[in-house]
């Protein structure tokens, strides 16, 4: 299964090889973002970044809901291993 990370691109790290950091869960990956480049600005922009490249372009609020989302799998996931570890 493919994941795609929501993140915001906080600043360019080589605009002529189309390079960006992007805020990632707090976390800043230099990101490729020639798929989502164009004429409009891309600073502050929300991404969808799955490994090293921005696939697309997403609005605040989908990005906001696809983190949460995520957020609650990873809860119910720890809950899932707690209950395995205890079983065996």
């Amino acid at each position: 299964m493919c994941l795609g990370i929501p993140g915001q691109v906080v600043e360019w790290a080589s605009e002529e090889q189309q390079l960006a950091w992007v805020d990632v869960c707090g976390v800043r990956r230099e990101v490729n973002v020639a798929l989502v480049a164009g004429d409009e600005a891309l600073l502050g922009c929300w991404v969808l970044v799955h490994v090293g490249f921005a696939m697309s372009r997403l609005d605040e609020q989908e990005a906001r809901d696809t983190l949460d989302a995520l957020r609650q799998m990873e809860e119910v996931e720890q809950d899932v291993s707690a209950f395995l570890s205890q079983s065996a």
